[in-house]
């Protein structure tokens, strides 16, 4: 992942790192903060999708578009593009968003998809010649190719970002749009326990209860560079 946004124009002062533990605290102090991105993957479950299902009935298709966002959001409809559309979620907004390189491919594409609605910005990413190049480029370097769009994949990625107001988001390309889950103040990152408890460890306590619900998970951060 830090290869495909490298490729495309992100700062080499900032990348991925696993995250092996948020219960840990030396282990968490090995972690460059701030953080400014937070990437949850897991498998799929039925206990996740009946919440999703559930908390999307009753809200609006997001129509957000423009300088005026609060986050920048892509809706998925890619095949197998979570973690495409996660990594671009993670790096399109908060800090992160400031160290994109200027006149980069990824300078293009985050300013071309501002203006657009959700669909035409799920077109842009559809047709862009900048996204595809950057994955071949990625997959030589060591990469994990991405699957094609008809291959069963159950891993899904869900991106917490905190906004340049100090709010945490949950930004998840099959939502009906951004979830906003809370306030954090200035020195609260979204590797900080309370960003943890409002999304994190909100989701592991909902399969938990839920009994046969899956705990399997991984965390990856995105953040200053440890070289």
């Amino acid at each position: 992942m830090t290869s495909l946004l490298h490729n495309l124009g992100l700062s080499k002062n900032v990348t991925f790192q696993d995250v092996f533990s948020i219960d840990d605290a030396e282990l968490l102090a090995f972690v460059p903060r701030p953080a400014y991105a937070l990437l949850l993957v897991f498998p799929v479950s039925k206990t996740y999708e009946k919440f999703r299902s559930e908390e999307d009935a009753g809200k609006e298709e997001y129509a957000g578009k423009g300088e005026g966002e609060e986050v920048v959001w892509f809706k998925q409809t890619i095949g197998n593009a979570c973690g495409l559309i996660g990594v671009l979620h993670a790096v399109s907004n908060g800090q992160a968003r400031n160290h994109i390189e200027a006149n980069t491919e990824l300078a293009k594409l985050l300013s071309e998809a501002i203006p657009l609605d959700p669909v035409k910005r799920a077109d842009l990413l559809s047709n862009s010649n900048a996204i595809e190049t950057a994955h071949q480029a990625a997959a030589a370097t060591g990469d994990t190719a991405a699957p094609s769009a008809d291959e069963s994949i159950d891993l899904h990625f869900v991106c917490f970002v905190k906004s340049q107001k100090g709010q945490l988001w949950e930004l998840d390309g099959r939502r009906k749009g951004p979830l906003m889950r809370g306030d954090l103040s200035s020195d609260e990152d979204v590797l900080s326990e309370k960003a943890l408890q409002l999304g994190v460890r909100a989701f592991l306590k909902r399969e938990a209860e839920a009994g046969g619900g899956e705990l399997r998970f991984s965390l990856i951060v995105l953040g200053p560079s440890l070289d």
